[in-house]
């Protein structure tokens, strides 16, 4: 039984590499920008030894801190009444169109869109567009 399981796992995974393969292989054709542009230096390095060398430094110490991201398909305002009205098999309008770029929120903040993709009868997103780092801090400035 574990065997079955095992099997069905890498399957899995080589479809995610197969998947993950493909879309590099559209990048480095297209020649975007995203991948010869190096990030700007937006932030000081941090300088300075610890005392204890197994110290995380810069930006080392934040890479394992967790965050939720979410993708979102719509959105929409209802009432209470109709809220409490919802039943199995109701339908809820949503504000998105079919055919829409999918919103990617990192602890509700957007930070992409992309396309839904099926591999594995397991839904993931393609990224389409990611907002630059610069867009990003112009919106907490506001």
């Amino acid at each position: 039984m574990s065997e079955t399981n095992e099997t069905e796992d890498q399957v899995s995974e080589d479809d995610w590499a197969a998947a993950m393969g493909e879309q590099a292989a559209v990048d480095a054709g297209a020649g975007t920008e995203a991948a010869t542009a190096h990030p700007a230096a937006i932030f000081e390095e941090l300088s300075g030894a610890t005392e204890n060398p197994a110290t995380p430094q810069g930006f080392d110490m934040i890479l394992d801190i967790p965050v939720n991201l979410t993708v979102e398909l719509g959105r929409t305002k209802i009432s209470i009444r109709n809220l409490l009205q919802l039943a199995h098999g109701s339908v809820v309008e949503l504000e998105g169109m079919a055919g829409e770029p999918m919103d990617v929120l990192v602890n509700g903040t957007l930070i992409a869109q992309g396309e839904v993709v099926v591999v594995n009868e397991k839904f993931g997103i393609r990224l389409t567009d990611v907002i630059t780092q610069q867009e990003r801090i112009r919106k907490l400035n506001r």
